[in-house]
This record gives structure tokens, C-alpha cells and sequence, in this order.
């Protein structure tokens, strides 16, 4: 009985998705003044290079005070486009946007990634402190990213693998990691898994391993991102950072499900954002939450902070909905609501680890619906690349360091109306001796999986009409 009740809610949902009201977020404000891309010479025939037409037409706008630059139906090859201010990027619904695999098109910027103030290749698509710009149109925008990321052979299938080979590149010394070019390879020996290589490379020789985001958006302010596909980045798709009020809505995003940093999008220490009705099929976390990495994060001191996520659908990805592990600068007043995660690696995923500071608090985590999850329907780990809590201990007591600012803290968080059909492990809360996770409460939850719930250094923890394979907690 209870299976057949869950498949019901599960299908209701997808069939009658609940109506949310949006957040009072402004919209960008933007001129009707119009123009189109072959007024300025555009050809989209896949094969010219539009890069000067781009940079002619939103310059044309920008002198003008703003308006819409539509790109109507054909496959627009071009290098990085830079949005001004009181732009819209209008991608038709039957138009391509494909960025050029031309290095020499990304100047190398300093710029900050996964948390940390470094130099990375201009984006192809990138706005810096620019106000009420939008993309929007339904078109397509493709990263090329196929030349810029490794791949892992332990990813891939054999046929797969075969095709990886014949793009030319080099392989591991191993044989189980294959790099664009020689200089990617060099980066990553001296990279480890940090992903930062030794500065004193030559920037041009290393310039594949320092591929950009897709879309990069940088102390912007009244932005939207509607309608369009982002697909195929050469790192993570979607990275808008220090930005506020972003309204983000009925967007595709995918990447392959083997692509190295594949992330969907990383909403990194903004303010005032709505993401709805989108979907994600990715090669890493799907929906992320950032806010800065160590000294770097601490030293910006920028939170995360009142995020409305709801109606989203994540088909493949690490993660659903993830928080961290980058979170220096704190994340707060997150709504999660009426989303779906379907053959993600995790459902709900909170991860940070020593020596990153910050505080994480009052997430709220309503209406999710999971299934066929690989490993957790929700964790909580501190130990994020790290050693588990659990494997510690050495003559019965358990490591702990003394609490400071680079102790990270988890509280204050609910779920309720979570249904997870199938999963490795239904709940998994890994603190920190020294800083507990604290005040978590699940309500009216339902879980299938292999393994139930297990909480190591937690206080505060509460199950109210939760149930795991027909057991209540």
C-alpha cells in the first residue's frame, strides 16, 4: 500500500507540478531598441567566425543606452561575447550560438573559480559589473567544451573510449586519463586535486587546463536567464558570482555525464535569486550553492543568501541540490521546493570539511521527490575528501582541533514531504567532533533504500513521521 501511494504522488507531481509564487525579485529593465546580428554582417552558417559581428552590435547597443541584440535561426560560430550593461542576448528558439575551441580567442583574467581568486580563460559568454542584462529566445548555446576537458577511461564506455582517442591528445602515463594536449597534462601533474597547477607554468602552455565556465557572470545586478539550452561547457555551465536579484527560468542544462567539472549551475555568494522550471542532466553537481573556499572565501566575506529553487528536475548529476563543499563566506535562507531528482548520485548533499569557515543555516527542503538514487537520499558530510568520522578513531577516542574560523558549521536545516524511491542509504549526517551538525528536522518523509539512517556527531537531530522502508524512525 504505502509503495502504491508513493508511485501515485510521484506521478501526480510530475503531471501537475505545484504553483509557486515567485519571489518579488526586480527584472532587468532593458530598452525595446532591436537589432538583429546580420545587420552588423552575421553569418550563421557554422563556419564564419562572428566574433567582431558580436562585439560590433552590443557595442552599437551600448551606445545607444541598451536594447535587444536577437541572433535568429542558424548555427552562430563565434569566440567570447561580453555583455554591457541594459542588454539582452535573444537566442531564437531555431538558433545555435558555438563557441570557437580557438585559445587564442580567451585571454587568460584574473577571475575566481571553485572559491579561489586565480587566472582562468575569459568566458565565452561573460559579463563584469554590468546591470539589467538578460539571455533569453530558447536557442541553443553551445561551450564546444569536448576540446578543453580530460576524460577518464573509468567514465566511459569502451566505444566511447575508442571515439576519445581519435580527437589526437595524450594519454596518462597510466593509460586512464586522456588530456586535450601536452600543456593540460603538464597543469594537471603538478595540479593534483586541488585543481590549481604551479603557478611558475607558462599561462599559454597550460591554457586547456585553465578552460572557463560556460557563462560567467561577476558583480552583475537585475539579471534573467530564460528559455534558452546551455549545453556542452568546457567547465561548470551557469556561474553567476557576487551578483543580486537573478531570475533564472525555464532553462535546459546538460553536459555530458562524463565531463570533468560538468556542473550545471553554481549560484556562488549572490543575493536574492529564483531558479524554477528548469532541468539538468549533467556530468557533476547539478544545482550548487557557493560561497567562497578557505582564506580567499573568508577574505570576501560574501554569503549565499535568500535563494528560492523550485520545480526543477535534475535527470543526471553528483548531486540534486548541493551546498558546498566551497561555503566560506556562509550560506542562509535557502527554500528548496517541489523539485525532482531522478538517477542522480545524491539527492540533498551538504559537504565542506576543516579548514573552510563559515556558517550554513536555515536551508528548508520541502516536497522533494527522488528515485533510483545511487548512494544518499540526503548527507550531511563534514569530511568532505577527507577521512569519514567514522574510521578515526584511534584507541576509542575520536580526533578533534580546536574550533576557530576555519571550523565549518551546519544548523539550522528542515526537510519535510521528502520521498525517495530507492537509494544506496536514506540519510547520512557526518559532523565534526569539534562542531556538530545541529537542528536538523525531518518531517513526513519516506524512504526506500539499501541502508537507513546513520548520524555520527550530531545534535538536535529530530524524525517526525518518517519512515524507511516501512520502518518509522
Amino acid at each position: 500500500m504505502t509503495r502504491n501511494w508513493f508511485l501515485i504522488t510521484l506521478v501526480a507531481v510530475f503531471l501537475f507540478p505545484a504553483c509557486q509564487n515567485e519571489e518579488c525579485i526586480p527584472l532587468p529593465k532593458i530598452p525595446s531598441y532591436t537589432v538583429c546580428l546580420t545587420d552588423f554582417g552575421g553569418i550563421g552558417d557554422g563556419v564564419f567566425l562572428n566574433s567582431d559581428v558580436f562585439s560590433h552590435a552590443l557595442a552599437h547597443l551600448s551606445e545607444r543606452g541598451g536594447g535587444v541584440l536577437t541572433v535568429p535561426a542558424g548555427i552562430w560560430f563565434t569566440g567570447p561575447i561580453t555583455l554591457p550593461s541594459c542588454t539582452e542576448l535573444r537566442v531564437e528558439k531555431d538558433a545555435v550560438i558555438v563557441f570557437s575551441t580557438d585559445q587564442d580567442l580567451y585571454p587568460i583574467i584574473d577571475t575566481n573559480f571553485e572559491g579561489l581568486d586565480v587566472r582562468r580563460c575569459l568566458s565565452p559568454i561573460n559579463a563584469t559589473d554590468a546591470h539589467d542584462i538578460a539571455i533569453t529566445g530558447g536557442g541553443i548555446i553551445d561551450g564546444n567544451g569536448d576540446a578543453w576537458r580530460e576524460v577518464k577511461r573509468r567514465k566511459v564506455s569502451e566505444d566511447l573510449w575508442k571515439t576519445v582517442l581519435q580527437r589526437g591528445g595524450v594519454l596518462s602515463e597510466d593509460g586512464k586519463t586522456w588530456f586535450p594536449d601536452e600543456g593540460y597534462q603538464k597543469a594537471r601533474a603538478t595540479a593534483g586535486s586541488l585543481n590549481y597547477p604551479d603557478p611558475s607554468l607558462d599561462e599559454n602552455e597550460i591554457k586547456t587546463f585553465l578552460r572557463p565556465v560556460l557563462v560567467s557572470l561577476r558583480e552583475c545586478e537585475r539579471v534573467l536567464i530564460e528559455d534558452c539550452t546551455f549545453q556542452n561547457s568546457p567547465c561548470w555551465n551557469l556561474h553567476p558570482l557576487w551578483c543580486r536579484n537573478v531570475t533564472v527560468r525555464n532553462i535546459n542544462v546538460r553536459n555530458p555525464y562524463y565531463s570533468a567539472n560538468g556542473d550545471g549551475i553554481d549560484i556562488e555568494a549572490c543575493e536574492h535569486v529564483l531558479l524554477t522550471g528548469s532541468t539538468f542532466d549533467v556530468g557533476d553537481d547539478a544545482i550548487c550553492i557557493k560561497s567562497g573556499k578557505d582564506a580567499d572565501g573568508r577574505r570576501h566575506g560574501r554569503p549565499c543568501r535568500d535563494l528560492t529553487i523550485t520545480d526543477c528536475t535534475v535527470y543526471h548529476g553528483h548531486g540534486g541540490f548541493v551546498v558546498g563543499s566551497e561555503m566560506s563566506g556562509g550560506v542562509e535562507d535557502i527554500t528548496v521546493s517541489h523539485c525532482r531528482f531522478l538517477g542522480t548520485d545524491v539527492g540533498l548533499r551538504f559537504k565542506s570539511t576543516r579548514g573552510r569557515g563559515g556558517v550554513v543555516k536555515n536551508i528548508r527542503c520541502d516536497h522533494i521527490y527522488m528515485k533510483d538514487i545511487v548512494s544518499y537520499g540526503v548527507i550531511f558530510n563534514l569530511y568532505y575528501a577527507g577521512v569519514a568520522a567514522s574510521e578515526m578513531k584511534e584507541g576509542g577516542e575520536v580526533a578533534t582541533v580546536a574550533v576557530d574560523e576555519t571550523t565549518p558549521e551546519f544548523r539550522d536545516c528542515t526537510f519535510s514531504d521528502i520521498y525517495c524511491s530507492g537509494a544506496g542509504q536514506a540519510i547520512y549526517i557526518n559532523g565534526l567532533p569539534e562542531m556538530p551538525v545541529r537542528n536538523l528536522a525531518f518531517r513526513n518523509c519516506l524512504f526506500q533504500a539499501d541502508k537507513g539512517a546513520e548520524v555520527h556527531y550530531a545534535e538536535g537531530v529530530s524524525f517526525e513521521q518518517v519512515t524507511i522502508n516501512g520502518e518509522a524512525l
